[in-house]
């Protein structure tokens, strides 16, 4: 059996080190993701697809974008498994090498103009690489923080990696705002877009001396000396949590898909359709992505003290409240308004869902099938929220010519992220979900009391 995991020893200074490698490590693969959205929401439509008319260049620039999330449940699925059969460290390396190589290749890819129809294909490939990367990295460092934590805290704790979203988020969009300032006009779509692709090769550099010197978790060690890994940890995560992947996949319908329009969808919608400035929305990611750091441990911790399912029902419903004051502000093209819809939404209705939402997800699933499970779950909604979000959303302007529509695709978001949680079991403070052999010998007559 699986003993409760003490607060007693788990320490914020033993924790350091964990939550580094997992939170540094995620920070610099979503860096390499986010580059790619901001890029395909201002100018890959131009790089890569020009003989197109503006509003299909941006749907097929999005498409390609969507490749991304098509791979990540197909990376959880394949790193999932060798999570689960040889350890949570060495997927890790893989992935960040994975995603890292992935992107600074990207910045070596010619335009359209330069070798036709070849250019697409080729980011489109290197795209897919970028999704299977995030896809088997996200268990691999919440379960880091997890395995390594404490059930009182575990909220808290796995919280740090899904801070790697604000960090990547604002580095990304604090180096594009200074490439364009070296680098304006025609030299920013000739040259200057490719550097920040390149800046990831540094990164990975850093990423990789944190995490090769942290060692794998309690828990897969204990399972690894006890022989009791699962031989196959996907087909058994189907079979034994099918409902938990669909419910956990079904929550973040209403983090995911308004996430990605505001980040993404806003800044081309932005400036084609309210003529905000670019630099502008940037700053107001940048913003966004500080107070988001800040609030998302916050709610993580609230999360562990009054439980997970009660607050992400409250923040989903803080997420659909702020729907249409989101786009009204945004109207206003006032630089403070636009500043503060950015930084509420991004900051305080995603981060308070999104933050919680690591524990909510991992401790539905054992041990043994954790790394699999967990993904599963996670990914999947890349392609029914994530993903689809962009295009769903130009569709949606172009013929509508309004924001109502898309304010109502997010409440509609949010609420099935409502229904999702309310179906799924509280874990906070309790031992997180046990391994059916696990279940099965406290069911034995051995363990039965008359």
């Amino acid at each position: 059996m699986a003993a409760n995991v003490s607060s007693e020893g788990v320490t914020v200074r033993k924790m350091l080190p964990i939550l580094s490698a997992s939170t540094i490590g995620t920070a610099i693969e979503w860096y390499d993701f986010f580059l790619y959205g901001f890029f395909s929401a201002t100018i890959f439509n131009k790089l890569f697809f020009p003989l197109l008319d503006p509003v299909t260049g941006i749907l097929a620039s999005f498409t390609t974008y969507y490749i991304g999330f098509i791979a990540r449940p197909i990376g959880g699925a394949f790193f999932g498994w060798f999570g689960d059969r040889v350890g949570r460290k060495s997927v890790l390396v893989t992935t960040l090498l994975l995603m890292g190589i992935s992107t600074c290749v990207m910045g070596l890819v010619p335009t359209y103009g330069q070798i036709g129809f070849m250019a697409p294909l080729l980011i489109t490939i290197l795209r897919f690489l970028q999704g299977a990367g995030v896809g088997g990295e996200w268990g691999g460092s919440v379960l880091l923080s997890l395995e390594y934590g404490d059930n009182r805290r575990r909220g808290f704790w796995t919280s740090w990696p899904q801070t790697g979203v604000p960090l990547g988020l604002a580095l990304a969009a604090i180096v594009v705002i200074v490439i364009r300032s070296i680098y304006s006009g025609a030299d920013f779509t000739s040259i200057g877009w490719r550097i920040p692709f390149f800046f990831s090769a540094v990164l990975i550099v850093i990423g990789l001396i944190i995490r090769i010197r942290i060692l794998d978790t309690p828990a897969f060690t204990r399972l690894k000396e006890e022989n009791r890994l699962s031989k196959a940890p996907l087909s058994e995560a189907f079979k034994y949590h099918w409902k938990e992947i669909i419910l956990t996949a079904l929550l973040r319908s209403g983090e995911q898909a308004p996430f990605y329009l505001f980040t993404t969808f806003v800044l081309g919608y932005g400036v084609t359709t309210l003529g905000i400035p670019l630099n502008l929305l940037y700053t107001g990611i940048i913003v966004a992505a500080v107070v988001s750091f800040i609030f998302m441990p916050t709610a993580s911790y609230a999360s562990d003290i009054i439980g997970r399912k009660r607050w992400f029902m409250v923040g989903t419903v803080l997420m659909a409240l702020f729907a249409f004051p989101f786009f009204l502000l945004l109207q206003t093209k006032n630089p403070v308004a636009v500043v503060f819809a950015m930084a509420f939404a991004i900051g305080i209705c995603h981060a308070a869902v999104y933050g919680p939402q690591a524990a909510f997800i991992s401790e539905h699933f054992g041990a043994k099938l954790r790394y699999s499970g967990a993904s599963l779950g996670y990914q999947l909604a890349s392609l029914t929220a994530g993903g689809p979000a962009p295009i769903i959303a130009t569709l949606l302007i172009a013929n509508y010519h309004s924001y109502v529509p898309l304010a109502i695709y997010i409440i509609i978001m949010a609420v099935i992220s409502f229904f999702a949680a309310l179906a799924l079991k509280e874990y906070a403070s309790k031992d997180a979900q046990l391994d059916r052999d696990e279940v099965e010998s406290s069911l034995s007559p051995a363990n039965t009391s008359v």
